[in-house]
């Protein structure tokens, strides 16, 4: 009994805790530091001399790094989808998709099967406001929550695990809602090497103006038009129902 019990907790816990070791690793070496722009202009040359020369390789490893960066909560989703772009080109963006997807997967999985139980019945507010929207909805409201780069990768993910949602569902609507941003983000990173030779200082700030951001959030409300009228509409149809 007490065996079968302690393989349950490996199963629950096993993974979540391999995640903290290595998140806790990452930030103890300094690793999450090098997700930066100027780790990438410092380095640039020799990056993308090695895309050349090696592509799969490259792309390979690049893949690697994103997922387990979004895996376990690294901040430098964005820089890693400037990075495709810088390496791979506008088309890298492709890459940025499977990356920021694979360890969004990862994390929803580990957090679901961790805390699942425990989150759907004691809930944060705000987790709480997005896991109803998700159980509602679940492929539009994730799509929109994809959509709109302002909500955080692991807060979304958490809400989905809070949620139960279908895995098929958390990976399509993941997949489709971070293609514009992500091709947007690695156009940007395909003339970071001009504006480099250029000298000056580049930041985050710079590349992203709200020209970039408002068209984004535009597909993000747009997206949320379909459930909010399919509300307004059971809403009516509920309405003569409930007056008799």
């Amino acid at each position: 009994m007490a065996r079968e019990r302690a393989v349950t907790l490996l199963r629950r816990f096993g993974p979540l805790a391999v995640i903290v070791l290595l998140s806790v690793a990452a930030f103890a070496s300094g690793l999450a530091g090098h997700l930066s722009l100027e780790e990438l202009r410092a380095r640039g040359t020799e990056l993308q001399a090695f895309a050349r020369e090696k592509p799969v390789l490259c792309a390979a490893i690049y893949l690697a790094i994103y997922v387990g960066s979004v895996a376990v909560s690294l901040p430098g989703a964005l820089i890693l989808s400037l990075t495709a772009g810088f390496l791979f080109g506008p088309l890298g963006g492709g890459l940025a998709v499977i990356g920021a997807t694979g360890g969004s997967t990862v994390t929803f999985l580990v957090l679901r099967t961790a805390f699942g139980e425990v989150l759907r019945r004691r809930p944060h507010a705000f987790l709480a406001r997005m896991a109803e929207g998700l159980r509602r909805d679940a492929f539009n409201y994730l799509l929109t929550l994809r959509l709109i780069p302002a909500f955080p990768l692991l807060a979304v993910n958490v809400a989905a695990g809070v949620a139960n949602i279908p895995v098929r569902t958390f990976v399509l609507a993941s997949v489709l809602g971070m293609i514009p941003s992500s091709f947007i983000y690695a156009g940007i990173g395909a003339g970071l090497g001009h504006l480099f030779a250029r000298g000056g200082p580049v930041t985050i700030e710079t590349l992203l103006s709200p020209r970039i951001y408002l068209p984004i959030i535009g597909m993000g409300v747009l997206a949320f038009l379909p459930p909010l009228w399919r509300h307004w509409r059971n809403g009516r149809a509920a309405a003569p129902l409930d007056e008799k």
